[in-house]
């Protein structure tokens, strides 16, 4: 038998002056509002008892600071789409390098060079999509041997024990977590980002663990175990985008 979602806390879209506003509801005690890079979707988390309306006028409330957040997505540095050329830019752990793609009879691999230039050794023929293929690989090969360090220096301030930890390209979050199994996922773009934010998600994906919603008692965690969170996740946001579209 297939349950129908309930029509009253179903996640649904209400306009309010001109903006689209998602609305979840939650079992949680307050409201949440956030809006989320790269174009500014404005998201209530609301109280399962707070009506449309309630959500309406808060939202009407806090317009001058969502119009800010929304100006600042919409000024953001942005990536044209990636051709693996050599001369264009790629990011790693931060930090903007320029392409130097090499072609030879060898084994493909990547070297990063004088800390500014990041050579792509491919084999002759090479097309964009086996560039790309390269590139990514090595990517998900850094941010695999990243994490288990990280991973292990969280888990005795967290409290808890990750079973297992996982890499994949998502298109709309940094992160996830498999509460049942103890596992996390991170996103393969987080090796381009610096690693304070990877570490951000790690423990934000380590608190679901913990707490499964993004409530108050989350929020408490967070607060507890990395108090600049607030901070670390800015910084991740502002930091150049890709030329996909995202949400956290």
């Amino acid at each position: 038998m297939i349950t129908k979602p309930d029509p009253i806390t179903a996640p649904h879209q209400i306009k309010v002056s001109g903006l689209t506003v998602d609305i979840v509801r939650k079992d949680i005690k307050n409201l949440h509002l956030a809006v989320y890079p790269p174009s500014g979707r404005v998201r209530v988390a609301a109280p399962l008892l707070v009506s449309d309306e309630a959500v309406r006028l808060a939202v009407i409330s806090r317009l001058p600071w969502i119009k800010r957040q929304k100006n600042k997505f919409t000024h953001q540095a942005r990536q044209s789409v990636r051709e693996y050329v050599s001369g264009e830019s790629h990011y790693f752990q931060g930090r903007r390098y320029r392409l130097n793609v090499i072609y030879q009879s060898d084994a493909p691999k990547v070297v990063i060079r004088n800390k500014t230039i990041i050579d792509l050794y491919v084999r002759e023929g090479s097309d964009q999509v086996q560039r790309a293929r390269v590139l990514s690989g090595w990517y998900r090969q850094q941010l695999k041997a990243l994490m288990p360090s990280l991973i292990a220096q969280w888990e005795p301030i967290v409290g808890v024990k990750v079973g297992d930890s996982r890499v994949k390209q998502m298109k709309t979050r940094w992160g996830s977590c498999n509460i049942e199994a103890g596992r996390i996922w991170l996103n393969l773009e987080l090796a381009k980002k610096p690693t304070q934010c990877l570490e951000y998600i790690i423990v934000h994906e380590m608190v679901h663990l913990l707490e499964r919603h993004h409530n108050d008692q989350f929020t408490a965690l967070m607060n507890k175990f990395m108090p600049n969170w607030r901070l670390l996740r800015e910084q991740l946001n502002r930091s150049a985008l890709g030329h996909e579209e995202w949400d956290y």
